[in-house]
């Protein structure tokens, strides 16, 4: 069985550990249609648009 030789440092136990592995907030774009916040390459949830057509019916 494989067992360390020496101690892993706090330096590189942190190091391995940075924030490189956390992940990213989702990129937002407007709207072209009605100016609200969406994801991109979805359909808005506020007017159900994608792409200049209306893909969802979105009660009023």
């Amino acid at each position: 069985m494989a067992v360390p030789k020496r101690k892993t440092s706090k330096a590189r136990r942190d190091k391995r550990r940075s924030a490189v592995w956390k992940l990213s907030a989702p990129a937002l774009v407007t709207c072209p249609n009605c100016g609200e916040y969406k994801l991109a390459h979805r359909a808005c949830t506020a007017c159900g648009m994608y792409k200049g057509r209306e893909v969802i019916k979105i009660e009023a």
